[in-house]
């Protein structure tokens, strides 16, 4: 999915535009109980409480593509014959009528998430988008459907205890203690089946979320779609900094470091101006073009690619904003890990005193020190 379609789905989760008619799930304590089952209808709601179960599903399309929103990609043996994939196309098929379908995918979930001493909530809602026709000129026009997109949206929402508060009585105009009662929170994961590929449903895609972008529970994504977990975008940075630092060894030096960063951000910069809704995506032979630039010599950037492919797989297409960080600088040295803006990198230099290396510090607001960035070997600071 892109941005645009992202976009799309998610105005979806207003009162006059979605066709959800009812919400189902279960409510799960600490010790994997089940308390209580949902099944709802949104019609006989009042109008906040619409608004609420609405805004928690749309919270399991929030975040960043490619960070806290990832593919998940079945194979096409699972997508002919598979009990999991059988398991999602049922659900969607019915649009979550099926009440033993429904109790396995919960349970399935309850089985294998660790949500520590915090009760829980799944909720569980289908619908029908009629999916509006785009001209050439990407004008939507609304009274020419071209599909019928079916899906429906899981989210796993940690339930806050309850917390005793001081509140003021109108009627005896004194205060008394009061109970807020459990409430829940934003969804800490969920996910979207299928995806809403080129505005059309991809059977082969799960759009799972994770609140936290360096925690993408793969201990989920294994029990209820059985792939191989993909990299969170923390492993990815972290990954790609272990590749640049082994390869190079002790040519991996600042400017080198410095270099490759404004290379990569400068795509990413041009990749926000070009307004494209498509992700931004290098590949490690991309990289390596940008270490040939940063005088990197050929046998070096050999290495690099073949530690891509160990760390990545071959051919992987790496996310630009996950190897590095945009909107700071950061290099890490035995004593310490330095932040910077990615402007005021300049400010730093590297020098050799009394043949030992050195990166000069400036006593400036705008560095701190800590963050995690790419090794640099044998590298002391100096203020």
């Amino acid at each position: 999915m892109n941005q645009k379609e992202l976009n799309e789905l998610r105005r979806r989760f207003r009162l006059d535009k979605n066709n959800f008619s009812r919400v189902y799930g279960c409510y799960v304590n600490s010790n994997r109980e089940i308390i209580a089952w949902v099944d709802t209808s949104m019609g006989l709601m009042r109008q906040e409480e619409q608004e609420m179960y609405l805004g928690l599903l749309k919270k399991s399309l929030s975040g960043t593509l490619g960070k806290n929103l990832i593919d998940v990609v079945f194979s096409t043996q699972q997508v002919a014959d598979s009990d999991e994939h059988r398991l999602l196309q049922t659900l969607r098929q019915t649009e979550l009528k099926d009440p033993a379908s429904r109790e396995t995918l919960c349970r399935q979930i309850i089985d294998c998430i660790d949500m520590g001493e915090t009760n829980y909530l799944i909720l569980l809602a289908a619908d029908a988008y009629d999916v509006p026709h785009r001209s050439k000129d990407d004008e939507i026009q609304a009274d020419a459907s071209s599909d019928v997109f079916k899906y429906f949206v899981c989210s796993i929402c940690p339930v806050k205890a309850p917390t005793l508060e001081l509140r003021y009585d109108l009627d005896q105009s004194e205060f008394h203690s009061s109970s807020t009662g459990y409430i829940a929170t934003s969804p800490e994961l969920g996910f979207l089946y299928p995806a809403f590929d080129n505005r059309t449903s991809n059977i082969y895609n799960v759009l799972f979320y994770s609140k936290n972008a360096a925690e993408i529970h793969q201990e989920v994504i294994d029990a209820l779609f059985h792939v191989d977990p993909p990299m969170s975008a923390e492993e990815q940075k972290n990954a790609f900094g272990s590749a640049l630092a082994d390869a190079l060894d002790k040519d991996c030096s600042y400017d080198v470091v410095q270099s490759v960063h404004e290379q990569i951000r400068a795509r990413i910069e041009d990749h926000k101006e070009s307004k494209d809704p498509e992700p931004l995506e290098m590949t490690a032979g991309d990289v390596g073009g940008i270490l040939a630039n940063s005088g990197v010599n050929d046998e070096q950037i050999a290495a690099f690619q073949r530690e891509c492919d160990e760390q990545y797989g071959e051919n992987a297409a790496l996310n630009p904003n996950n190897i590095i960080e945009s909107k700071k600088f950061e290099i890490t040295t035995p004593e310490v890990k330095i932040s910077i803006a990615p402007e005021n990198s300049y400010m730093i230099e590297a020098r050799v005193i009394n043949g030992r290396k050195y990166l000069l510090i400036p006593a400036d607001d705008g560095v701190e020190v800590n963050g995690i960035g790419v090794n640099i070997p044998g590298l002391t600071k100096d203020e």
